[in-house]
């Protein structure tokens, strides 16, 4: 395997998490006595450029189909994220009806609806059919396709598209040829145009554990200094960045084309290479360590959950999360340790988890089934959660939060 920044040879594992199925493969009834497919879940740290990344065993276009069950708009933290960011973009930059905005990876249109509502012409690209679908109805232009460099010279050049704003949330990290999709959006980007990516920034994953947010759709996990690289080598500039408390802690970049002098670089670049530099970004030493990390969090939760089913507790779980199918799979935890798990999205519910086999159901079995122990998979919205589902502590219940390690709330 070589890098697929650099092209590197790649000799240093990160973490290895076993064999799993892709983390968003939920199964229906029929599917639950037929065969999985699991793949390796190993990662590794390029000694050149420092791009953290698995292998592309499961191909791109397999992981985000036509029935892919993420929708953002389930998320009210998420939506206000959004709305926000909409508002502080049309301050800063003054988008306004001559503008054209273009999300990609928009998804259920949960964040360029905020853009239509301000009559700022917009357009979505994403792969995914069901999404774009509910994007549609709100009166989103989506485009159903991969995003990359011929993608943008379509639309550059055959429909004379060019994007003034140019956005993608939790993206960076999911594209098997991240240079192609970085070209792709120098390429899409109008002359005096800004480029917005969050992404999780990848010092959070090795500070605080989040192990489980590696799986089969995350390709990259980064860090600011390598993003820069990866940007430079297009032709594109960051001039600004931010850090954010969104998906554990995020970076939000912004790029614009080295030849475009209306930006000035913000201070804020410096800042965050250096403070990447002290961590010890670039070398191979602070990406040691990380496997026995991950190990320990396996120890206690297994060991919780043995705990819980000698003493005949009852223990269930919140929120069919893609990272919480990772470390579900890593601890080898199934069905008859925990329950059932709830989720919001309809979409997701009267399926089971891959390999688990733990069933997804709405939030109504909760209040009947009352259980004792409620694990937060998607423990970065802990505080949604545990303030939406309050109502436990009436029975006595309690919340489990496994990362960055396990503690009962």
């Amino acid at each position: 395997m070589k890098c697929r920044f650099c092209k590197t040879g790649l000799e240093h594992v990160f973490i290895d998490l076993g064999n799993s199925p892709p983390s968003n493969s939920f199964l229906s009834e029929e599917e639950l006595n037929e065969p999985e497919i699991f793949y390796p879940l190993k990662v590794y740290v390029c000694h050149k450029c420092f791009l953290v990344q698995v292998d592309e065993y499961k191909k791109s276009d397999a992981i985000f189909g036509s029935d892919y069950v993420y929708f953002s708009s389930f998320s009210t933290s998420w939506l206000a994220h959004a709305k926000k960011y909409t508002d502080m973009m049309v301050e800063r930059f003054g988008f306004n009806e001559q503008s054209q905005v273009i999300e990609i990876a928009s998804n259920d249109g949960y964040l360029l609806q905020y853009f239509k509502e301000k009559n700022i012409p917009v357009m979505g690209i994403d792969p995914t059919a069901n999404t774009a679908e509910a994007a549609r109805e709100k009166g989103i232009k989506t485009i159903v396709e991969f995003f990359g460099s011929d993608l943008a010279e379509r639309l550059r050049n055959y429909w004379d598209v060019k994007a003034d704003l140019l956005l993608g949330n939790n993206v960076l990290a999911h594209v098997p040829d991240i240079v192609d999709f970085v070209g792709g959006m120098k390429i899409l980007l109008a002359d005096t145009g800004v480029i917005t990516m969050e992404f999780p920034h990848l010092v959070q994953l090795i500070d605080n554990n989040q192990f489980d947010t590696i799986y089969h759709e995350h390709f990259s996990y980064l860090s600011f200094y390598t993003v820069k690289q990866i940007f430079e080598a297009t032709g594109l500039t960051m001039f600004d960045v931010e850090e954010l408390p969104t998906h554990g802690g995020s970076l939000r970049i912004y790029a614009k084309h080295q030849e475009d002098d209306s930006k000035p670089v913000s201070a804020n670049v410096q800042a965050l290479l250096d403070k990447e530099n002290a961590k010890g970004i670039t070398s191979l030493e602070y990406y040691s360590g990380f496997q026995q990390k991950a190990e320990q969090v396996k120890l206690d939760m297994t060991s919780f959950l043995v705990d819980k089913k000698r003493q005949e507790k009852k223990v269930a779980a919140y929120g069919a999360a893609a990272k919480g199918n990772t470390l579900l799979n890593f601890c080898g935890i199934k069905n008859d340790y925990i329950d059932f798990v709830v989720d919001a999205n309809p979409n997701k519910q009267n399926k089971w988890l891959p390999a688990s086999h733990i069933p997804v159901v709405n939030e109504d079995v909760l209040r009947t089934e009352k259980p004792d122990f409620v694990i937060i998979l998607p423990w970065n919205l802990k505080e949604e959660i545990t303030g939406q589902l309050s109502y436990i502590k009436e029975w006595g219940g309690r919340f489990v939060i496994p990362i960055p390690k396990l503690e009962l709330i």
